[in-house]
């Protein structure tokens, strides 16, 4: 891991990129603290410079609490090379989402499966390189991001020990078998008219962890239109998760259509 630039934000946040060989990143942490701060891993669709807003106010609600959040570019976004193969499959989804037609599993399966198993190793090595850092330690979080590689990390990374998911995308029917396998507590969101989520699916996959402690918060509107109030909800979910101590309310970030917690 190699830091290449330094910022402190607003309310003692200091933020720092970074690259894990190829992979751009970045970390948010407490400016000043006398002990390692546990991480919450912060999923995203891709796109890191086109995110970063709405990542930051993600960030900055984590850091309020009291631990780092960090993010880094999923394979195929932003600068990273894109894939032909992921590109057609993106396509062909699209193609039966305006025709009206129901998107084919070998659709999804083309785009999904070799994201997830291009970006959990690398979730997994930044993992390892960013607990090595002084100021971070665990328990680990993961929030947000494409569910299908939430569930995967949720299954073969001991060191999260909570995750918050976004029901927001298609997911393969191997990864909903996989979800049997999840033991970890989870918050899952989802937004009721999703535009372009299938709502069966998304049930079809809470239903199936294997969770003793899961929780579902549903909300009527479309992707974008997430209620302020859930920010505050998953600040309750990590902070009874990854840290000792009642939760500490942090505000939300109304207008940005997702919570500004994790």
């Amino acid at each position: 891991m190699r830091f290449t630039s330094e910022q402190r934000l607003a309310d003692g946040v200091r933020e720092r990129e970074f690259t894990l060989g190829e992979i751009p990143g970045i970390l948010w942490a407490p400016a000043s603290t006398s002990a390692p701060a546990p991480l919450i891993l912060l999923g995203h669709p891709g796109g890191l410079r086109r995110m970063y807003p709405r990542l930051a106010a993600r960030a900055q609600g984590c850091v309020e609490q009291g631990f780092a959040a960090a993010t880094i570019e999923l394979p195929g976004g932003g600068d990273r090379p894109a894939s032909a193969a992921a590109e057609q499959a993106r396509a062909d989804l699209r193609r039966a989402l305006a025709a009206g037609e129901r998107v084919a599993d070998e659709v999804v399966d083309r785009l999904v499966l070799p994201l997830v198993e291009e970006a959990v190793p690398e979730c997994r090595a930044a993992l390892d390189a960013l607990l090595a850092l002084p100021e971070v330690g665990g328990p680990v979080g993961y929030a947000g991001g494409v569910i299908s590689i939430g569930v995967r990390l949720a299954v073969v990374a001991a060191r999260i020990v909570a995750a918050l998911l976004f029901a927001g995308s298609f997911v393969p029917r191997a990864i909903i078998e996989e979800a049997r396998r999840v033991t970890i507590p989870l918050h899952v969101l989802l937004q009721w008219d999703d535009e372009g989520n299938d709502r069966r699916m998304a049930l079809d996959l809470f239903d199936a962890f294997g969770s003793s402690e899961k929780t579902l918060h549903a909300n009527m509107g479309g992707h974008t239109g997430v209620p302020w109030f859930e920010g505050d909800a998953a600040n309750r979910f990590f902070a009874r998760h990854l840290k000792a101590g009642p939760p500490v309310a942090v505000s939300a970030d109304p207008g940005k259509g997702t919570p500004s917690g994790p």
